[in-house]
């Protein structure tokens, strides 16, 4: 079956293009181990997913552990409703864990109790009738707000004493923030500000973007199954690009090998880069209408701003610096300074900040310009007489 660069969805090793899964990810089984519980915060599309299914699928055929990637996804219509939540997730991971993990490592039948304990009650029970060791990762954690949000962080915290015999041994949650920025509407904010009420993560680990190394790697794996070469320069010019985004790397390889050079046997160039850049840039797929959405929240534009015009940041809280590092829009530089990821998001965000200011310029309709467009020099000559009666005097002082 032919492999393909994937922009939607996890990546599947055997139609997808992809490198290791958790290579980016290298203490993640000492901390299982551990008997930790962790938090893993990444941008979207940057492969958190696939990493974990991978991770998962990787720790139940080693047979030490029965280990599964759920979402929480589905509680998400259920802010203020915990019980709603709570059956949504519950429905959810049933589908799920039937298909990812084999029959003899099944849990039994979520038990029936009370609201505001079912994911505790479903995870203990389970725990306790395995075979071996659970590992849980929960994916999509921060698509929970308010009261669901809470109560599913408290409901891991309850039962985490009582891991590995009685609760899972390790629990992640993968999100694009951390802890602290989790959103909820209590206390005046809209964040928890706090690692509580998950106080007992070890760590908060993030997901890097691919090195010219594994930039490299995908374009081989095209090489062995088409015969189609990129040019040493053109991938070196993906990653210039890029800076490794897991999303724009196999976007733009994409572009290349589908449409702009289809024929195996043509050779990928830079060209051929920078064509597929502007048909990107020009679409404004999901990953890039993602990243324009943010920047309607305040806190973003208060610190993405300066940095396209060349400014000083003012009296920003670190917090948010950090947040848009978390977002993937930021980074810092080697001297320490806060830029632009990458020069792609450097050339979307201006467009996106001034599609407002520049639909609202008025058109502009110059009277020495003739209806079919041409100049008409006495028209020109009388405008600029006005002009200088006007202002000729103070451009002579």
């Amino acid at each position: 079956m032919p492999r393909w660069f994937n922009t939607a969805g996890p990546c599947r090793p055997d139609i997808h293009y992809m490198v290791s899964a958790t290579s980016r990810l290298p203490n993640l089984k000492r901390l299982i181990s551990q008997e930790n519980y962790f938090v893993i915060h990444a941008p979207r599309q940057i492969g958190k997913t696939t990493a974990m299914l991978s991770l998962a699928q990787q720790l139940t055929d080693s047979g030490k552990y029965t280990a599964v990637m759920l979402s929480v996804e589905v509680g998400a219509p259920f802010s203020q409703d915990i019980p709603g939540a709570e059956d949504a997730i519950l429905g959810a991971w049933r589908n799920n864990i039937s298909f990812r993990l084999p029959p003899e490592l099944q849990p039994p039948d979520f038990p029936v109790t009370q609201s505001g304990q079912k994911i505790r009650s479903a995870l203990q029970l389970w725990a306790q009738t395995s075979p071996r060791p659970l590992v849980i990762f929960i994916d999509e954690i921060d698509a929970l707000q308010d009261l669901a949000l809470i109560s599913i962080l408290r409901q891991l915290r309850d039962g985490y004493p009582n891991r590995p015999k009685a609760f899972p041994q390790s629990v992640g949650l993968i999100g694009l923030r951390d802890v602290r920025d989790y959103k909820v509407a209590a206390g005046g904010s809209d964040r928890l500000n706090t690692s509580s009420p998950f106080n007992i993560k070890v760590e908060s680990l993030t997901l890097r973007n691919f090195n010219l190394d594994e930039v490299v790697e995908l374009g081989d794996q095209h090489t062995s199954d088409t015969g189609q070469v990129f040019t040493p320069e053109s991938l070196q010019r993906i990653y210039d690009l890029t800076q490794g985004q897991p999303w724009l790397v196999n976007a733009i390889a994409r572009q290349m090998t589908e449409f702009i050079a289809e024929d195996p046997a043509i050779t990928l160039t830079v060209e051929h880069v920078e064509q597929a850049k502007e048909i990107i840039i020009q679409r404004q797929d999901t990953h890039l209408d993602s990243l324009a959405e943010r920047l309607r929240e305040n806190r973003v534009k208060a610190i993405i701003e300066p940095i396209l015009a060349g400014l000083e940041l003012g009296n920003v809280p670190n917090d948010d610096i950090q947040f848009l590092i978390d977002l993937g829009l930021c980074k810092m530089d080697s001297l320490g300074g806060l830029t632009i990821s990458n020069p792609i998001y450097r050339e979307v965000l201006p467009r996106v900040l001034t599609v407002t200011p520049m639909a609202s310029l008025p058109q502009i309709a110059p009277s020495w310009l003739t209806p079919s467009g041409e100049l008409d020099t006495q028209a020109l000559l009388k405008a600029f007489l006005e002009f200088w009666l006007q202002h000729g005097e103070p451009l002579l002082k």
